[in-house]
């Protein structure tokens, strides 16, 4: 069964490995994009700068939510042990510290504070 599953699991965390890179690669190009085309358009700068930005951090976090997948697959299913349980557990601890982070700059609040209802 082993014979199946770790190259089965290899081959799925190398695929979102590159999906992950692919995302960040992708999205940052098109922010980039939007970024100069607004520009030529002669659109405000600051609003140029916040919307670019604001592409920027979702393109990142999306693709880190694929590359902590990729990890949790290689470390459980391909190479299981103390070691790199230990590293997989300190990668995961960085990557969700800098999703926090990364979303507290987006939004100007940590993501489990409601947003205020508005009265209607």
């Amino acid at each position: 069964m082993n014979e199946i599953v770790k190259p089965m699991a290899e081959w799925c965390a190398a695929i979102l490995e590159i999906l992950g890179l692919g995302i960040i690669t992708g999205l940052s190009l098109y922010a980039l994009g939007y970024a100069l085309f607004r520009l030529f358009q002669g659109t405000d700068a600051g609003i140029i700068f916040q919307k670019t930005r604001s592409r920027l951090i979702r393109g990142i976090l999306l693709g880190l939510e694929f590359l902590v997948a990729a990890d949790i697959i290689n470390t459980v299913a391909v190479e299981l042990s103390l070691h790199s349980v230990t590293v997989l557990a300190i990668i995961v601890a960085i990557r969700t510290f800098l999703s926090f982070a990364l979303e507290v700059e987006m939004t100007g609040k940590w993501p489990w504070q409601q947003k205020p209802h508005s009265e209607g």
